[in-house]
């Protein structure tokens, strides 16, 4: 018997004898426990007090205020999303997408796109009292923003300077790191030297980086090569986020991809990755588009779209990129949400060139793209990946997994991807269960210890004594995503308890309406 689960016996068996308080708050009974380190499951009790696990093992004859039993369910970790865009939650705080798919602790501020003043942002959450714990990292799009506008050229001196100190102010005010979006406006104006220096101000305050990389296709391993290179210079450690092979002429590159950062992980360098558990993506419109046509905002944009001789450049360019993907046209992307004309949304570029003139073919989708774009730029899903490079991605050991949503509500309306209702579950039920693409262990742990510990959050991850009882309880048999691209406002089935922090937040797979998430903000991290 462990000296954690005897302890707690004894203690019990003191109480009892005292009239004392029992022990447990909560104590979940004959679950099939796995703890989030890798290890094999194995049968267990958990005992949970103020908040926290107090005990794992055998607790019978334990007293509890109550008892759940949840023999025949898998007792885990609560997952833990490092890449999410759920920058809002202060506004939407009982994240029901997100705790009902088991995840407790989420990462915003991706992509390059956060708060600038991460204080105020921190404190608004803390006031909302959400129902899952967060972090978030400072955005390097928003910081140059903030600065320097959309401007397509390298920063001033003293904008540099006012950049670093913004980004000093983020990691004192609590981000967890520094983050870039190096395919979206600004960031893409960036020279590498700028993110050197600012990432280097957040890995001196124990921040890492976050890449969303500037390619993601065609020349993935130049981008990887990018990535890597910052780490080193500025002595951060690395997450490359979502990684994938968006274009279809680069589909098996992730072979490479993953050769390079086990060749840096072997020199020493600590680069991780993460991932969704789908073959498409989801993005703006603008990212179809030439960067350069895309500086100096909505009003500049119209200008060169309305240009017959700018117009035609751009969509030469488009055309060559599509064809340097592997792409013949752009049939492969979907409207997810369009606020000018919803009807539009779920259908292809192919399908909306079809109804806005008439024809299908390339030419037409491209102007249907320009259509889109002057009417406000609609939210997409890209159908751009292999599955064969999603599961070789998913069997390796430093790839976490992260969903790259921000909080979904139901809605007639949209049609967002279906990883912000689904990818949790997806890897259990899909990868796990039926096509056995990792073990269970293994796809808890990518979700609970591997990030937790890459971005330095102590107390999180793992089912262990002096844990935060963050905790999700799902039928191994029956978890599955449920949320499809034609129907993406759909709950997974199978994860039927979810708590946070002790406090049940999904409870016979309905939300409980109760928020105990904690802020988990740098400053207060224990640094390692």
């Amino acid at each position: 018997m462990k000296l954690a689960a005897l302890a707690a016996i004894l203690a019990a068996m003191a109480a009892a004898g005292t009239g004392a308080q029992p022990p447990f708050d909560l104590v979940l009974r004959g679950g099939r426990v796995v703890d989030g380190t890798g290890a094999p499951a194995r049968v267990a009790d958990v005992g949970i007090r103020d908040g926290r696990i107090a005990a794992v093992g055998r607790l019978a004859r334990a007293p509890a205020t109550e008892t759940v039993d949840v023999t025949g369910l898998v007792v885990a970790p609560g997952f833990i999303d490092v890449h999410t865009h759920a920058d809002d939650l202060a506004r939407h705080p009982e994240a029901a997408n997100f705790t009902r798919m088991g995840v407790t602790t989420i990462v915003a501020g991706n992509c390059g796109s956060s708060a600038v003043d991460v204080s105020a942002a921190l404190e608004e959450i803390r006031a909302a009292r959400a129902a899952v714990n967060y972090a978030t990292l400072v955005g390097h799009n928003s910081v140059r923003a903030a600065v320097m506008g959309s401007a397509r050229r390298d920063p001033t001196l003293p904008e540099l300077a006012r950049m670093k100190a913004l980004v000093f102010k983020a990691m004192a005010d609590g981000a967890v790191g520094f983050s870039t979006g190096l395919q979206y406006v600004p960031g893409t104006y960036a020279a590498t030297p700028e993110i050197v220096e600012l990432a280097r101000v957040a890995a001196n305050a124990g921040g890492l980086y976050a890449s969303h990389m500037r390619n993601e296709g065609t020349a993935l391993e130049q981008a990887i090569r990018e990535t890597l290179f910052v780490g080193r210079q500025s002595g951060a450690r690395v997450q490359i986020s979502h990684l994938k092979v968006d274009a279809k002429g680069r589909w098996g590159a992730s072979a490479a991809a993953l050769k390079m950062i086990d060749e840096a992980r072997a020199a020493g360098q600590d680069v991780r990755a993460d991932q969704y558990a789908y073959t498409a993506g989801s993005s703006g419109l603008g990212i179809r588009f030439p960067s350069w046509a895309l500086e100096g905002g909505r009003d500049r944009i119209a200008e060169r779209l309305n240009d017959a001789a700018v117009w035609a450049r751009i969509k030469k360019e488009m055309l060559a990129l599509l064809q340097e993907r592997g792409f013949e046209d752009l049939s492969w992307a979907t409207v997810a949400s369009y606020r000018a004309d919803p009807s539009l949304n779920g259908l292809s570029l192919a399908e909306v060139a079809q109804k806005l003139s008439g024809s299908r073919d390339t030419g037409a989708q491209l102007e249907a793209a320009r259509t889109l774009m002057l009417g406000g730029a609609p939210s997409m899903v890209y159908h751009f990946m292999d599955e064969s490079d999603v599961e070789r991605i998913m069997r390796h050991p430093f790839v976490s997994v992260a969903a790259d949503s921000g909080v979904l509500e139901p809605s007639d309306a949209t049609r967002p991807h279906p990883r912000g209702y689904g990818n949790t579950a997806r890897v259990l039920g899909r990868y796990v269960r039926e096509r056995r693409v990792i073990s269970l262990e293994e796809a808890v742990r990518k979700m609970t210890s591997l990030p937790a510990d890459h971005f330095r959050l102590p107390g999180r991850g793992r089912l262990a004594p002096g844990s935060a009882a963050d905790i999700v309880i799902f039928d191994a048999a029956r978890v599955r995503d449920a949320a499809t691209f034609d129907a993406p406002h759909a709950y997974p089935e199978g994860i039927p308890h979810v708590l946070v922090n002790g406090a049940f937040v999904v409870r016979d797979g309905k939300p409980t309406g109760e928020r105990p998430g904690a802020v988990l903000a740098r400053s207060m991290l224990n640094q390692r």
